[in-house]
């Protein structure tokens, strides 16, 4: 685990999913997240938003890679393969591109085995706001 910087160490709703920041590097990032009995969906299966949910923190970790104000523009995800849980599933983010103020990231996320489970692409604006003070 990384030390967590303030973005992430004020991101209530990752911390209450039980995220885990694994890495933390400008333009890429890696969090892991066990899916709980609470996170599955009438299936049994991982619920599609709680995926969805760790690889947008991936993606943000990722795309506020500066000092700037970084926040989604659209995220896309296609889901491959249902998980269950108990299953521990991870996303890694990677920077396409930047261009201007606008940024396209992938997000990968595996489960346990490595397999993938679902792919995920982010557009992000960075904006002009300030980051709220600690």
């Amino acid at each position: 685990m990384t030390e967590l910087r303030p973005m992430m160490r004020r991101d209530l709703a990752s911390a209450a999913l039980g995220m885990v920041v694994e890495r933390d590097e400008p333009g890429e990032s890696v969090v892991s997240m066990r899916v709980r009995d609470d996170m599955t969906n009438g299936f049994a299966i991982t619920h599609g938003g709680m995926v969805f949910a760790l690889a947008d923190t991936a993606f943000a970790i990722a795309c506020n890679e500066d000092d700037g104000v970084t926040v989604a523009a659209g995220a896309d995800i296609s889901f491959l393969k249902a998980t269950h849980a108990g299953q521990t599933l991870t996303a890694h983010a990677r920077r396409r591109i930047v261009s201007g103020r606008n940024g396209l990231y992938d997000v990968t996320v595996t489960d346990e085995t490595g397999e993938v489970v679902a792919e995920f692409r982010g557009r992000s604006l960075t904006t002009r706001r300030q980051h709220p003070a600690d």
